[in-house]
């Protein structure tokens, strides 16, 4: 029993090295009761990566750039989901495109969200491997062929991430999350995770107390950047489109566990996110977006209702009627402050 981990863990500016090397504790495989057999149906390439843009025109073209600069010896295509009808990305791709080979471009009639948009992509991919990336992402030198080698090694691998990054040099906790239960939302939103980060008591909202050096085993990782084989997103019917933005990634990732399988952080592998540059609801990406009042008002407005969505799919039949009561009113309440807050900035 082997488990591929990395002896040198790097940051964002750092060098990464393939291949894996071998170390101990780790299954490469699970009992074949729980794993799907994901290659019985032939795909025409290794690799489908998915890009759901919205507002994206300002930085596509380093994502895309990102891609094709690093990823090497590797059969892949790249389909981008255009849901942003009133800007110029359809522009900017078509001036660009021509550097870029296996490039599918779908233009949206209208804004469809983040699930529907990538639905839409995976319609046209034909890949063994998919990988859902932001249009704000730009990948590190061997991130993508890093954590696409490490999803053919575990079989047991419903999905993983490589360890993101933010501007400011932080991790997007995003990317390693727990499943948010009552429990940890509570610790959460009253800021005790943030007094007890080592707890595993506290801090199960974005398991810091788990060494973020090392790979290991998480509930939930984000949407942009969620590679994953093929033949488990078809058994599971792809994204949930109840989820419009927002909360998609949580819920597929609860759906990947429930089945059996496993999600996996790869911190060895790391991309730069320049998170809420589309929905301009991040201080820290604000000079990059474009997002107007209405836009910020709207993502927040989806962010909030998909809190209520999650709840209701997966906790509503686990927990007793008052506390999905008191869960609902303190999501009414985080909403109204975030609404109090748009409006002041």
């Amino acid at each position: 029993m082997e488990k591929f981990s990395m002896k040198k863990i790097d940051t964002f500016d750092g060098a990464q090295t393939l291949p894996f090397r071998a170390e101990k504790n780790v299954p490469l495989s699970i009992n074949p009761e729980h794993t799907p057999a994901f290659r019985p149906e032939s795909r025409r390439v290794d690799l489908s990566v998915i890009i759901v843009t919205f507002k994206s025109e300002n930085l596509i073209e380093k994502c895309l750039d990102s891609i094709y600069d690093t990823v090497k010896n590797l059969n892949f295509e790249v389909i981008i989901s255009d849901n942003s009808p009133n800007d110029n990305t359809a522009g900017v791709i078509n001036k660009i495109k021509s550097k870029y080979k296996d490039l599918t471009f779908i233009k949206n009639k209208k804004n469809e969200g983040f699930s529907k948009g990538n639905n839409i992509g995976i319609k046209k991919a034909h890949g063994e491997y998919v990988l859902f990336l932001n249009p704000d992402m730009v990948l590190k030198e061997n991130s993508l062929m890093g954590v696409f080698e490490f999803m053919k090694l575990h079989p047991e691998a419903g999905a993983a991430t490589c360890k993101v990054i933010l501007l400011n040099g932080e991790l997007d906790d995003s990317c390693h999350r727990g499943f948010p239960t009552p429990w940890r939302a509570f610790c959460h939103f009253t800021k005790l995770s943030r007094m007890f980060p080592n707890s595993k008591l506290f801090s199960g909202y974005n398991l810091t107390y788990l060494n973020l050096r090392k790979i290991h085993e998480i509930d939930s990782l984000a949407g942009s950047f969620m590679m994953m084989p093929y033949l488990v997103g078809k058994k599971l019917n792809w994204w949930d489109e109840d989820f419009f933005f927002y909360g998609e990634d949580i819920d597929f990732c609860y759906r990947i566990k429930e089945s059996g399988l496993k999600i996996y952080f790869v911190p060895e592998f790391s991309a730069l996110h320049y998170k809420g540059a589309s929905s301009g609801i991040k201080k820290i990406s604000k000079e990059f977006s474009t997002a107007n009042k209405q836009t910020k008002k709207w993502v927040t407005e989806q962010r909030f209702k998909a809190m209520g969505i999650f709840y209701d799919k997966h906790y509503r039949h686990k927990y007793p009627a008052i506390i999905r009561n008191i869960v609902l009113l303190g999501i009414k309440l985080k909403w109204n402050l975030a609404r109090i807050n748009n409006e002041l900035n």
